[in-house]
Parts: C-alpha cells; structure tokens; sequence
C-alpha cells in the first residue's frame, strides 16, 4: 500500500474498524490492485447474518446473499437484454408481464414502464396500489423491483441463473456467484444474488471500466452504463437506475419511513462514489475519480447509531493518497 501512496497503519485501521463493525469481509481495490483485504470470524454475530449465508469458497470465506445489492445486478442485465435487441427500457411492464401483475386499473398498468422500475418511480404502493402516476412519487419498492426479472426473463426466455452465469458470471470468473433461494423469504422478496467479497469486487471493476473485463465486453452499451450511473428521477437523485449515488444535493433512503435528508448520500465519500446497498450492510463502493473499488459483506454495521458508511469512509479517506 505504502508504494501505492496509501498509508499503511491508517488503511490498517479502516478494516479495523471495519471488523469491530460486523464485516465478515472486506477488500480494497486501487488501480486494480489489493491494497488490503481482510476477513474475521463471525461465530459470534447476531442470528440475522447466518441466513445470509450460503456456502463458502475454496479459501473457506463466506459466500453471501447480498440483499438489495443484487438489484444493481439486475439493472445490468437489463442494460444487458436492451443491447441484444430483446427489450427497451421504454417499453410497458406489461408487454412482458400477464395483465394484472398490479393492483391498479389496465390504464394505470399499462402507463409503468421498466425505466419506472429501474428508478423506483413507478408510482405502485410495496402492495402494487395506485399511490401515483409514474414519475409522480420515488418510493424503494423492492416488490416492484422484483417485477423487473420476470421481465427479462419473460423478454429472453432464458431463466435467471442460466442467464447470469452466461452473461456476466462466466465471463468474469465469478465462480461462486449465482441466484440462491431464500428459505426465510416470502414470494415477493424473491431469490437472492450470492457472491463473495473478491467476486463483488470483480463486477465492480467491470463496472469501473465501463462495461469490459480485461479484453471481454460485457455491456457494450456506454449510454445505459453511463444514465444508470445517473439521477434517474429528480425526485430523488441520488438514485439511478437501481444503483445509489453520493454527490446529490438530497437523499430519499430505503426505509418506507425515511425522510428526505439535505446532502449527499455519504458525506465522508467523493462525491463521484457511486454503491450497490443491501441490508445488513453489504456493499460495493466504486470512486472513479480515485480508481478505487471496495467490497463490503458482513453484518449491520451500525454502533450507537453511527452507520457503517460514514464511519468507515472517514477512516478510508485519512489512509488514502493525497486526493
């Protein structure tokens, strides 16, 4: 790290505190090399964690289910079936989906598209209700999202873990990744994406260079990759299209009774940092102007109501080279 710019006894004390926060494991990726990675025991973390976890790689590090993180996947794989001609992020839900996949009238049905989706903009209630026209509310709507893989897979007729592995899995050598059902979890929270720290890693540094795995493209569509990395909504901006972004103005967060926050998303981070979030703290941190990737798994990282990202960030930021 040191050869690097980093320091070495301050980046020792982010994974610290990183560990004392409940990871299972992180890693630090700049310039697409390690400059730390880290893994602690979890025997004793509160029961939540152990349903998260779905096996274990050739090293014996945890293999997770990454919670909400899997949504930005799954924006990928639509930019994904978008360029192979199979759908448009324009087109109605319900080109795909059998009519009354809501709760609302054909009319209202038919106004959503899978950019609504993608945005939370949707206008649909957790119970698929009328709440708003598209456009006309940002709520985080995980049923609505899981809407938007039915899509894809009724638009290619290929099912979900066929498809991923083909698409994005395989390619990138994401050996342990794939779709994994969630025994605990009722049908509109759907199958959960499971990975490893190294892996998440991995599909953010294709993230990070646009598309491509060193000579595989992977999603050769530059202006999906660049508008899903962007305000997808005004409404709340600091969401593009199922992926976070730091640098807005405002953040509507996750909870149904989170309130509109003035500033950005995670004040300690650049603002050009742009994350895959999901419950109990999993994460993947991408800085473009810093070329740096970081992957989180792990528990709730939250300490006496001080939370894992701000925290984290600020001991990041002192370690990191003069920026």
């Amino acid at each position: 790290p040191a050869d690097a710019g980093w320091n070495a006894d301050l980046l020792a004390s982010a994974l610290e505190l990183a560990g004392e926060r409940s990871s299972s494991g992180v890693l630090v990726l700049f310039n697409g090399r390690i400059m730390a990675e880290k893994y602690w025991d979890m025997a004793d973390v509160s029961a939540p964690y152990e349903s998260f976890v779905t096996g274990t790689d050739s090293n014996g590090h945890a293999i997770e289910d990454v919670a909400s993180a899997q949504k930005s996947v799954v924006a990928v794989l639509v930019g994904m079936a978008q360029e192979r001609g199979f759908l448009t992020i324009n087109d109605p839900v319900s080109k795909y989906l059998p009519s009354g996949w809501s709760n609302t009238s054909a009319t209202q049905e038919n106004a959503i598209t899978i950019r609504h989706l993608l945005s939370m903009s949707s206008g649909l209630s957790t119970d698929f209700g009328f709440e708003a026209q598209p456009n006309g509310k940002w709520l985080y709507n995980t049923p609505a999202y899981h809407q938007v893989m039915k899509v894809v897979i009724a638009a290619t007729g290929i099912e979900r873990n066929t498809l991923t592995r083909d698409w994005i899995t395989e390619p990138l050598g994401m050996v342990n990744s794939s779709w994994t059902t969630r025994p605990w979890a009722d049908a509109n929270i759907g199958d959960g994406f499971s990975t490893t720290v190294r892996e998440l890693a991995r599909f953010g540094m294709m993230i990070h260079s646009g598309g491509y795995w060193q000579d595989k493209v992977i999603l050769k569509d530059s202006a999906y990759l660049q508008d899903m990395l962007q305000p997808s909504q005004d409404l709340n901006p600091s969401y593009g299209y199922l992926w976070w972004l730091n640098g807005q103005e405002f953040v509507l967060g996750a909870g149904p009774r989170t309130p509109k926050r003035a500033g950005q998303l995670i004040a300690a981070a650049p603002e050009d940092l742009v994350a895959m979030l999901g419950a109990l703290d999993r994460k993947l941190y991408i800085v473009p102007s810093l070329n740096l990737i970081v992957s989180r798994l792990g528990s709730t990282g939250r300490v006496d109501g001080s939370g894992f990202d701000d925290a984290f960030w600020q001991a990041l930021m002192r370690a990191a080279p003069a920026h």
